[in-house]
């Protein structure tokens, strides 16, 4: 197995000190180096022809071998054999091989051509190529890996082939699907072929074609090939010129090539940049002719273009630089070339000469090979973007850094101030450019362009600042102010509250300016007419508005409010004030003016209390229907503070009570938000009281909507009921407050003889009182009846009112045949109530009768024992000792009952059980006191079975198993 070590390319692009015109940091690496590759290997052929791509290096061997070595893993190496010895095919002349590292064409001294595909590792030769001197080959602009696609190959007799090459395993079939002639040209070999697709055009291709003398650049569509069955270039070729950059008096014997620059890598560092153009360069025996692959405008013309932008790198630069600080006498040809992305590689003679692109400078110049050795060829991978140099021997890596670091130097110099900030990957670089581009500009006289480049320079402020002051230039100024506001840092809190509050009086001065000259219809300038001055007007307002919202933390207020003010404008002045919240000074503002709707309008937008606190006495005033329409989408008020502007405005408010807001918005706040505040109801009271109406009916729905347990102050209410005459409010005042007696007085004493029935209805559970009210209402009815019948239909209404009961309210000459039939009916009554009470009587000695029989039956009553019957506590025998037996056959021990007993009895009782027990067992008493103990405590103990009278109630709570028990004997 052999290997290669050190095949690791460097990524990154560093400058040089070497150009003249670019400064280099201390201690920078220079942007070209060259590494030589140590072999682990060796061989005993030399190396041929060499090829590189996408990581993959091919070389060839003068034994026809062919190494095929994966740079990420260089210790594999594939090793393949030409099916033809040397001998027969020839030494491996060149080799080509697609910028995917997937296709290989192998070209021999006897012209044998051979395709090698990378999964393969044997050779196919390709007929159609038999003979076919190949000098250079365009692969297809779309990468493929199974297959070439459609491929354009130069011949050296000047012929341009398009082939379509696949890897065939079968032997009878041949490689290349087809092969055809597009051109002759009479130049000799095509030393170099290009394609591309341009940009949004898939069908549309760019070709370059180079030969000894000429380059061709030719765009066109081409037809549709169906899986290689038919040509695609034939049409480009027959339908289109090409524009022809030709040489004059070109050299048979220099070297000439085509090649293109890499793909652009670590594009990402440039801010919104896709990267630099790919660009070409043709060797010619003149130089370098090199320019940018542009893809606008299509068609002929494009060449064109391209053409116009190129330039030359003479011969003569390239191949008489200072080489190990000697100068040469005459120029060498140079011998192959590549390009970088800003850079022309080349190499003349010993040498390795890099010049850059834009200026043509020599960056690097350096003797690479020995005396007396040649080189078989510089190859760039395009897509790695890597570069290698092979000898016959050896293998050397051109190693690239960081080349577009001085880039943006360069551009500055040329004046392409965009792409110079582009390529200005430094704070202090990006700083140059935009120092440069600001003077640049304001030279030209374009003092709006330069403010925002000078706003983000760091060139002094005051000198930029005087700039366009002594110009009287105020909109360049008010644009560099912007800027320069944007890269102060929130730290600066002076600087940036200077610069904000300048900026305010410069938006003002320019608004006034534009309202002058609207206002007189003058012309501003000769090229603004007062239509522009009012769009113009239009735009610097909304500026303006975009300054505060961005920067108003940047603004004292105080200052603000001076300077706008100072200039009269009213509309900035209240879009500050609201861009900061200060509704405060806005709702002043137009209250002092008296703009209600303005005002109202600030205050729909309000959500703090205290705002709605402070001017709510002044709109109620003025605008009390649409404040309260406000206020009631407020949930967050407390009415109580509202009340002073409510009472205010009912003091002022002469309508009728449906139309007073003030009742409409306590209304609200009572039956919608439920207030449980006392001084809102009474301010509702309040209201509904000394209104002049002598309508009660508001008032009354209000306090029967209150129930019985009223919200309002009771006592409050009364008094203003009684100092506003409100006489129906009083009575239920005094009705809600259980005041029966004094509301069916006043009620009385106001004639309303109705509504005092009413009230004396009321103490359902108090019927002596009920009466007494009933007694003072018919009272006042018989005074004011005019017949006794008609005032005793309406007592009717009572049912404790009796006629016995009115009679002393009689007149003293009353006939009793008015009430004849009342009196007979109360008699009547009488009797009936007699009758009732004597057969309660008869009923009561009955049921005395049957007690004592039923007592008489209780000492004949007996219960029998039988054998072996137990103790329901103890469980032993009842009959060894003394028992108690019940009527539910419950029996027990006299003692086991007796210590239940005292278990579950109160304290009272139990002591008593134990007096009782103790005399009687020490013979404390004896005889007919010891007779009377006994049965005292016979009573006590025996008055109802433990197990089915309320002892057994009281019970229910205590658990069936207790700690003290068996728990085995529950056990399942």
């Amino acid at each position: 197995m052999m290997a290669l070590d050190a095949l690791s390319s460097s990524n990154g692009f560093v400058a040089t000190s070497s150009m003249a015109d670019l400064s280099l940091a201390d201690g920078a690496l220079p942007i070209f180096d060259v590494e030589r590759v140590q072999l682990q290997f060796s061989i005993a052929a030399d190396f041929v022809a060499a090829q590189v791509a996408n990581n993959v290096l091919v070389l060839a061997l003068s034994n026809g071998r062919i190494l095929r070595i994966d740079l990420n893993r260089p210790e594999d190496i594939d090793d393949i054999d030409l099916p033809k010895k040397p001998s027969e095919a020839g030494v491996i002349r060149r080799m080509f091989l697609d910028p995917t590292a997937s296709h290989l064409i192998v070209c021999t001294s006897l012209g044998d051509n051979y395709y090698l595909h990378s999964q393969s590792r044997q050779p196919r030769p390709l007929a159609r190529l038999r003979g076919v001197s190949i000098e250079s080959i365009s692969w297809n602009p779309s990468l493929p890996t199974a297959s070439t696609r459609e491929i354009l190959i130069g011949a050296s007799d000047g012929n341009i082939y398009e082939g379509y090459i696949e890897t065939s395993t079968e032997f009878y079939r041949k490689e290349e699907k087809y092969l055809k002639v597009l051109q002759k040209l009479p130049d000799g070999p095509i030393t170099g072929l290009w394609v591309d697709i341009l940009p949004g055009r898939q069908d549309t291709r760019r070709i370059l074609i180079s030969t000894q003398s000429r380059l061709f650049h030719l765009v066109g569509k081409v037809g549709r090939g169906h899986d290689g069955s038919a040509s695609i270039y034939s049409k480009l070729f027959e339908s289109e010129q090409p524009v022809i950059h030709e040489l004059s008096r070109s050299s048979a014997t220099a070297a000439s090539a085509l090649v293109v620059s890499p793909d652009a890598q670590d594009v990402s560092r440039l801010r919104d940049n896709p990267g630099p153009d790919r660009a070409f360069a043709w060797l010619s025996s003149h130089g370098v002719y090199h320019g940018k692959l542009l893809v606008a405008p299509l068609g002929p013309e494009l060449g064109t273009k391209v053409y116009a932008d190129s330039k030359l790198l003479p011969r003569s630069q390239l191949a008489s630089s200072e080489a190990g600080g000697r100068r040469k006498a005459s120029p060498d040809f140079v011998d192959a070339i590549a390009l970088t992305q800003w850079h022309v590689v080349s190499l003349v003679g010993e040498r390795i000469v890099a010049a850059n692109r834009l200026t043509g400078s020599i960056v690097y110049d350096q003797v690479i090979l020995d005396p007396g050795q040649k080189a078989i060829g510089l190859c760039v991978d395009i897509q790695k973007n890597t570069f290698w140099l092979f000898t016959s021997q050896e293998i050397f890596e051109i190693v690239v850094r960081d080349e577009d670091r001085d880039i943006w130097k360069i551009m500055l110099g040329m004046q392409q101030f965009d792409a110079a900030l582009q390529y200005a990957h430094t704070p202090a670089q990006r700083d140059a450019v935009a120092t440069a581009s600001g003077d640049y500009l304001v030279s030209k006289g374009l003092f709006n362009e330069a403010a925002g480049i000078y706003g983000k320079s760091s060139k002094p402020f005051e000198e930029v600042a005087l700039s366009f002051v002594d110009n009287n230039q105020p909109d360049a100024l008010r644009k560099y102010l912007v800027a320069k506001l944007g890269t102060y840092k929130k730290s600066l809190v002076m600087q940036r509250i200077m610069i904000a509050s300048w900026l305010v009086e410069i938006f003002m001065a320019k608004l006034n300016s534009l309202d002058d000259t609207i206002i007189t219809r003058a012309e501003l300038s000769e090229t603004l007419n007062p239509t522009q001055t009012k769009e113009q007007l239009d735009a610097v307002r909304t500026e303006y508005q975009d300054f505060i919202t961005k920067h108003k933390s940047d603004l004292d207020k105080k200052t603000v409010y001076d300077v706008i003010s100072s200039h009269g404008r009213e509309e900035e002045l209240l879009f500050y004030a609201d861009a900061v919240n200060d509704y405060n000074f806005v709702l002043s503002y137009w209250v002092q003016r008296e703009r209600w709707p303005e005002a109202l309008n600030v205050l729909k937008r309000q959500t703090d209390p205290e705002v709605f606190y402070r001017y709510s006495s002044v709109l109620m005033t003025h605008a009390a229907a649409e404040l309260v329409e406000i206020l009631m989408r407020q949930g967050n008020l407390k009415a109580r503070n509202l009340i002073p502007a409510l009472l205010e405005y009912d003091r002022n408010f002469k309508g009728p009570l449906a139309q007073n807001q003030a009742i409409r918005y306590l209304h609200y706040v009572v039956n919608q938000l439920n207030s449980p505040d006392a001084a809102v109801h009474n301010t509702l009271v309040s209201i509904y009281a000394s209104h002049p109406s002598h309508d009660e009916a508001a008032l009354l729905s209000y306090l029967e909507s209150q129930g019985d347990e009223p919200k309002y102050d009771p006592d409050f209410a009364l008094r203003l009921c009684i100092q506003h005459h409100r006489v129906l409010s009083c009575a239920h005042i005094y009705t809600s407050m259980g005041q029966y007696v004094q509301a069916v007085d006043l009620a009385l004493a106001h004639g309303e003889i109705d509504l005092a029935s009413i009230i004396a209805d009321r103490p359902i559970s108090n019927p002596p009182l009920r009466k007494r009210l009933w007694l003072a209402v018919a009272k006042k009815v018989i005074s004011q009846s005019n017949g006794i019948k008609t005032a005793i239909e309406f007592l009717k209404r009572c049912d404790l009112l009796k006629i016995e009961d009115l009679i002393p309210f009689f007149p003293d000459f009353v006939v009793i045949d008015d009430f004849k039939d009342e009196i007979c009916t109360a008699l009547e009554d009488y009797s009936r109530n007699i009758d009732g009470l004597r057969k309660e009587m008869d009923e009561s000695s009955q049921t005395a009768a049957n007690i004592k029989v039923d007592i008489a039956a209780l000492d004949h009553r007996y219960a029998i024992v039988e054998p072996g019957e137990k103790c329901y506590v103890c469980s032993l025998p009842l009959l060894s000792r003394q028992f108690f037996v019940f009527p539910c056959q419950h029996a027990f021990h006299s003692d086991c009952l007796g210590k239940r007993v005292l278990e579950q009895v109160g304290a009272g009782k139990g002591k008593r059980i134990r007096e009782c027990q103790v005399q009687i067992s020490r013979g404390l008493v004896s005889g007919a006191k010891r007779d009377a103990m006994v049965a005292e405590l016979d009573s006590l103990v025996a008055a109802a079975c433990i197990l089915c009278s309320d002892f057994a109630i009281r019970r229910v709570n205590e658990p069936f198993v207790k700690d003290d028990d068996d728990k085995s004997e529950w056990a399942l």
